[in-house]
């Protein structure tokens, strides 16, 4: 289209063993906000790659604003008016707000004149920012603006934003969106990725929907069902989570004014923290990221210990044991960051499957692994979870990230825990991935398994919760029954501004 902002015509980009992106062509016009939707592995972080500079297409070409538009790298694609929001902040957390802004610049002006601009251009866009804060101190949804403001700074013409509200709060979402909907009035144009499809109807005008590499459809989201979506994306019938009325059975999990400081300096302590999930029972957990959850479950998986009975499982106290002797005793855990805490990059899917599942598996007899069963357990998550692999060798750093949290995933459920704890369950996984996901936890809680599950996602805690809480600053709210609660009242909570129980420390 001639009147296009960025017109892209056939790009196509091979991997050894896969083609990510194969003869992709679609427009962004001055002005539209335009989601890129798919499942995992669909090409969608590809092709932004290719939209950034950071890989270039094996074939097939762009035009920006009518001329011919092929950066080489992500600053040629800055000085063109392409800038890039990531899903993973870069950020440095000892440095303030004004320093890693200017990090992302070519020539950064004088730090007192560009602490003016930041707070000048943050206001005006509904984000304020102090530029003297030290990120390590800043909530997540702040952190986000540090990052969206080094953006504007650059006066895009083009911001792309990749998973932009998984990190925030339903009021962080509505403020992030005025702000989307105020450049796109300026003629900025959006482009979009994210999983969350009812944000996707609300938020933009046209949508671009990729299947294994491909381009299969095009719709507006306004006209489309969330459902609709989804089942383009996946080319099939979206399963829809089904779970089973059920009453709790004996108490298997009790956390008992648990309080643990925070390993890192710019981490969250834990303070008084009390809970008990049942068995059949299924806990919710939400809060904005860095409000204590990697502290919790490292509290829960034995990787931050206490000699005081503060956590007990099946009524004996095991404060003080190990990740090892937990996993032994049936309280498994799934942590939020994949590749390097749930997953070791550079290992196998067979060895980091022997990892975690060496004992409850019978992977290890007599000090020695039997590699034939680690690969069998492989294999067997691979397709229950449908995990997009060659094969069982692969390294885990090959998968992307999708597929690579159902992998995690699975490999936990396999193992039949009696208590699980996962972190951001379906983190960057697409609708039909995460309802197969969620329907594995919905299906160890009809066989008795106690779940924690934390997550940023409130949908997902709505479908698989029966009581509910919020982390705040490593502050527990109350424990509510999840049937009936709005998004508001749990925004509140996530926010801190329900009832907490607060126990100095």
């Amino acid at each position: 289209m001639t009147d296009a902002l960025l017109s892209i015509r056939g790009l196509t980009k091979a991997y050894p063993g896969v083609v990510a992106n194969s003869d992709v062509s679609f427009d962004i016009l001055p002005g539209e906000v335009h989601a890129l939707l798919g499942e995992n592995g669909a090409g969608k972080s590809t092709m932004v790659k290719m939209i950034y500079g950071l890989v270039s297409p094996d074939s097939g070409e762009m035009t920006l604003r009518g001329q011919p538009y092929a950066p080489s790298e992500p600053q040629a694609a800055r000085a063109a008016g392409v800038a890039m929001v990531f899903q993973h902040f870069s950020l440095f957390d000892a440095l303030n707000v004004a320093e890693n802004i200017a990090l992302g610049m070519a020539e950064p002006p004088k730090m007192g004149e560009l602490a003016a601009r930041i707070k000048e251009v943050s206001e005006q866009y509904g984000l304020p920012l102090d530029p003297w804060r030290i990120v390590g101190d800043l909530s997540a949804g702040e952190r986000q603006r540090v990052e969206i403001i080094r953006c504007l700074l650059q006066n895009p013409k083009l911001l792309i934003m990749d998973e932009p509200t998984s990190v925030l709060t339903p009021q962080e979402v509505e403020i992030l969106f005025k702000t989307l909907r105020k450049l796109k009035a300026e003629g900025t144009s959006i482009l979009y990725i994210s999983h969350k499809l009812e944000e996707i109807r609300a938020l933009c005008d046209e949508a671009t929907i990729l299947r294994l590499g491909k381009k299969v459809a095009t719709c507006t989201p306004r006209d489309t069902t969330a459902r609709e979506m989804a089942e383009l994306m996946v080319g099939a019938e979206l399963h829809v989570p089904s779970r089973e009325t059920r009453a709790p059975g004996p108490v298997k999990l009790a956390l008992r004014d648990l309080s643990v400081a925070s390993p890192g300096q710019f981490g969250t302590s834990l303070k008084g923290i009390t809970l008990e999930v049942r068995a059949g029972e299924v806990l919710g957990l939400a809060g904005v990221a860095g409000n204590g959850q990697d502290e919790l479950l490292g509290a829960l998986s034995g990787e931050l210990r206490s000699d005081n009975p503060m956590v007990v499982f099946n009524g004996e106290e095991i404060g003080a044991a190990g990740p090892a002797e937990r996993r032994r005793k049936g309280l498994l855990t799934a942590p939020e960051e994949r590749l390097g805490h749930a997953a070791a990059p550079d290992m196998s899917l067979t060895e980091n499957a022997a990892l975690t599942g060496a004992q409850r598996k019978g992977i290890e007899r007599n000090g020695f692994l039997d590699w034939a069963r680690a690969r069998a357990f492989a294999q067997e998550i691979i397709t229950r979870f449908d995990v997009r692999t060659p094969g069982t060798e692969n390294a885990a750093r090959s998968l992307s990230g999708g597929n690579l949290q159902k992998f995690v995933i699975g490999r936990e459920v396999m193992q039949a825990p009696e208590v699980l704890v996962v972190n951001q369950p379906t983190w960057g996984v697409d609708a039909a991935a995460a309802a197969v996901i969620r329907q594995a936890l919905l299906d160890l809680a009809a066989g008795g398994t106690a779940l924690i599950v934390i997550s940023q996602d409130l949908d997902e805690l709505m479908e698989v919760s029966d009581i509910f809480a919020a982390l705040n600053e490593g502050r527990l709210s109350d424990i509510r029954p999840a049937q009936g609660l709005t998004v508001d009242e749990i925004g509140l909570m996530m926010g801190g501004s329900g009832d907490m129980e607060v126990a100095d420390v």
